[in-house]
């Protein structure tokens, strides 16, 4: 028997079981175990149906950066919907909030001559926009055979075909046939899972080049348009890229007239210690698409970033088609553009990439010190976003075999001591709290994580036997 059937059918949890489909979710788990109900949040907490808090140690998905009761961000939705709840950007349409948005985005741009914005309403919607916006650039010059796309395996951009095609993570495309054929992927920058035994850093990155330059000889540099890359790979395991990777991929891309589209989704606005991730790597990229904290994830919105040689290809391939054919309904929407707005103010009033830095290094600590646990492989961060990554044998890269689900447990065992993480692949936890957090509140997370360490080591071991 169920858990469906054990419930009341007018409770919560069954009318959830019932009629959503949950994403992300395996279907069973949900019958058997029906869904955990979020109903109230305050600062970084949140607080479930059965009225036990939680440290949000996730941002929910990588994105309330300013928390859960945020009255300036509430304000600002409340304010815009009296005056216009909503118009749209088609046929030169546009709205107060989107213009004043798309010129604070332009003045807050890491150097790349990103000078022009197109709003869109998630980050798959936004590398969507990125890819369709190469094409018509590279028609604009006469080389319409640009159409392949780079992406990294263990990346994530999205789940749209196109956007799930670029994702270089398997969840996101079995059973869907996709990877599209314009996709391409090379390795990922993970030099504690992937490096060779014995090979430094340097000769690491050494080895990623020569087998991207290979790819790139073998595809024909003729047929591909652009690269994307998250400064940090967040959904795949919270990679944290080795010293040397971008420069070395910028200078590969450049000679092979390969344009760099840097998928802030999750590292903008503050994340790892600047604005950007690009800023954080020395990042130049040609394209830049935001969004997650863009709105503190308030309401949805995200943003495409083009340079101005790209946009003016973007403008010359339209003008001869007559019209740029792309768009959304709720593109440069006017409450979300001036929740978003306010939220890039609250940013400057608050000082929040300065509170990034000043927590950084005590975040780093108690990221640091869960690598003395023996299932832990490794542990890494950057600014307030890391992991620890499990191993079945203490010292060694050895994995648990996937269908343990290894990680889930261990989320599983941490939430028990009230802290929400999410499991990511590769038996990987990342940590990704709201940039609001304080001292005190970063050593509760960790100290409610830590009490949860020597379970999880307890069935690593049993696991392992």
């Amino acid at each position: 028997m169920n858990k469906q059937s054990k419930l009341n059918v007018n409770s919560p949890e069954a009318r959830a079981i019932a009629n959503h489909i949950h994403p992300y979710t395996n279907p069973e788990l949900i019958k058997n175990d029906g869904p955990h109900i979020i109903t109230s949040g305050e600062g970084i907490y949140v607080t479930d149906s059965n009225n036990k808090s939680f440290i949000e140690g996730m941002s929910g998905l990588w994105c309330t950066s300013f928390g859960y009761n945020e009255n300036e961000l509430i304000d600002a939705a409340i304010t815009q919907l009296r005056k216009l709840p909503f118009y749209h950007s088609f046929t030169g349409k546009t709205v107060d909030p989107a213009i004043d948005l798309a010129e604070k985005l332009i003045s807050i741009a890491p150097e790349s001559d990103l000078d022009k914005v197109f709003f869109c309403n998630s980050g798959s919607e936004a590398n969507d926009t990125a890819v369709k916006m190469i094409w018509y650039y590279f028609a604009s010059k006469g080389m319409p055979q640009k159409r392949k796309i780079i992406g990294r395996r263990r990346g994530y951009h999205g789940v749209t075909v196109v956007a799930a095609s670029l994702t270089g993570l398997p969840y996101a495309q079995d059973g869907f046939g996709i990877p599209l054929d314009f996709a391409k992927h090379t390795l990922s920058p993970h030099f504690f899972a992937d490096s060779l035994e014995g090979e430094s850093e340097s000769n690491f990155v050494e080895r990623l080049m020569s087998e991207l330059e290979s790819l790139i000889e073998k595809e024909g540099s003729d047929t591909i348009g652009a690269m994307f890359a998250e400064p940090v790979m967040g959904a795949g395991g919270v990679i944290v890229p080795p010293k040397g990777y971008f420069d070395a991929l910028q200078k590969l891309l450049k000679k092979h007239d390969i344009l760099l589209v840097a998928d802030e989704v999750i590292c903008g606005f503050g994340r790892t210690g600047n604005m950007w991730g690009s800023q954080t790597f020395d990042i130049k990229p040609d394209i830049l698409t935001c969004a997650k904290a863009l709105s503190s994830s308030y309401l949805p919105i995200s943003a495409v970033m083009a340079s101005s040689e790209i946009v003016e290809g973007v403008e010359k391939q339209a003008a001869k088609l007559g019209i740029f054919g792309h768009g959304y309904t709720y593109s440069a929407s006017p409450v979300p553009a001036a929740v978003a707005l306010r939220t890039l103010e609250l940013m400057e009033e608050r000082k929040i990439i300065d509170h990034v830095k000043k927590m950084e290094p005590i975040f780093a600590e108690r990221v640091k010190a869960l690598g003395g646990y023996s299932s832990v492989g490794h542990v890494r961060s950057v600014g307030l976003i890391g992991a620890m990554e499990f191993v079945c044998e203490p010292g060694t890269r050895k994995k648990f075999d996937p269908g343990l689900k290894f990680s889930v447990k261990a989320s599983k065992a941490i939430q028990e001591e009230g802290v929400i993480l999410r499991s990511l692949p590769h038996d990987t936890i990342g940590f990704c709290p709201p940039l609001i957090i304080e001292e005190k509140q970063i050593h509760e997370m960790f100290d409610k994580i830590e009490k949860a360490m020597p379970l999880i080591d307890k069935m690593a071991i049993e696991l392992n036997n």
